[in-house]
């Protein structure tokens, strides 16, 4: 497997991207994971945010990222589809993204639902027009032969039976799944159960503990947390994620394990890449 980490853990310390590179290198991290933006911005065009802009060279940035010594995992251009507006606004930046991605070397785009019932719209509605998003998107990530991945993330994605649907909306073998150990546990599910019921479809995994102040007050009422605010191994969710390492590990998945989590500038983040790497040395499975 690869250890990677998504680079909203800078957010809150307002590193750039290439601040989050130089911190991989340091860390000898390779695999990175971060934010697509399809505009400007002027925290992000005055270096304070640490995701990239898709107007941006993608062949200058990897580049880049290759003197660097890293590589995207995957990119990140989750707008909510599941919405009235998902068609509008969601479907054009995941196509976008997916020939951003190619040029740029990343192997997946993320993508997910709104952490709502979208309003407007009956379970069943919401549920067919994500279905027509997707053949179009899956026909361009085709052509591309880009992965697009569902995150379990929202209203629709973190119940495991309308996950089911959602992954079968398209015959493709570029349809696929981001397991996020955090957001399931938070939405109330067993990471563990929905890890089993959906092995055979991940292609990348988002390892997110939970703190137990946390836990106590919106575990069941919300579908998902934007970065953890502890470091992995610390929370009440420890436990399933060594259990989620060790099926992964037994499935023979080779892909990365990115890490998300409040990064505190760099202490919280480099905590959490020692207690992964010690976790994984611990249950026999190799890591770059």
């Amino acid at each position: 497997m690869r250890i990677g980490f998504h680079t909203d853990a800078f957010n809150s310390s307002y590193k750039s991207f290439e601040g989050c590179l130089q911190w991989a290198q340091a860390n000898g991290v390779h695999f990175i994971e971060c934010g697509l933006i399809d505009g400007v911005s002027w925290i992000h065009g005055l270096g304070y945010q640490p995701h990239v802009a898709l107007y941006e060279d993608p062949e200058l940035l990897r580049r880049k990222m290759e003197k660097y010594g890293v590589q995207f995992s995957q990119v990140d251009a989750a707008y909510p589809l599941s919405g009235k507006d998902g068609p509008l606004r969601g479907v054009p930046y995941v196509m976008k993204s997916i020939a951003w991605a190619k040029l740029a070397g990343a192997p997946s785009v993320d993508t997910t639902d709104g952490l709502h019932a979208p309003e407007g719209l009956k379970d069943p509605q919401a549920l067919d027009l994500m279905k027509g998003e997707y053949e179009q998107i899956i026909e361009v990530a085709a052509a591309h032969k880009i992965f697009v991945n569902i995150e379990p993330h929202g209203y629709f994605t973190t119940k495991p039976e309308m996950m089911e649907r959602m992954l079968a909306f398209c015959d493709s073998p570029w349809l696929r799944m981001n397991m996020d150990t955090g957001n399931t546990f938070i939405a109330g599910q067993d990471p563990v159960a929905f890890l089993k019921k959906f092995i055979g479809k991940v292609n990348h995994v988002h390892t997110k503990d939970v703190s137990e102040s946390l836990a106590r007050a919106v575990r069941g009422g919300q579908t998902g947390i934007a970065v953890s605010q502890c470091a992995l191994g610390d929370g009440v969710n420890a436990g399933n994620i060594k259990q989620c390492l060790a099926l992964l590990r037994d499935h023979g998945y080779a892909g990365t394990l990115s890490i998300e989590c409040e990064g505190q500038g760099g202490p919280m983040i480099e905590q959490s890449l020692a207690w992964l790497r010690q976790t994984v040395k611990e249950l026999g499975i190799a890591a770059e």
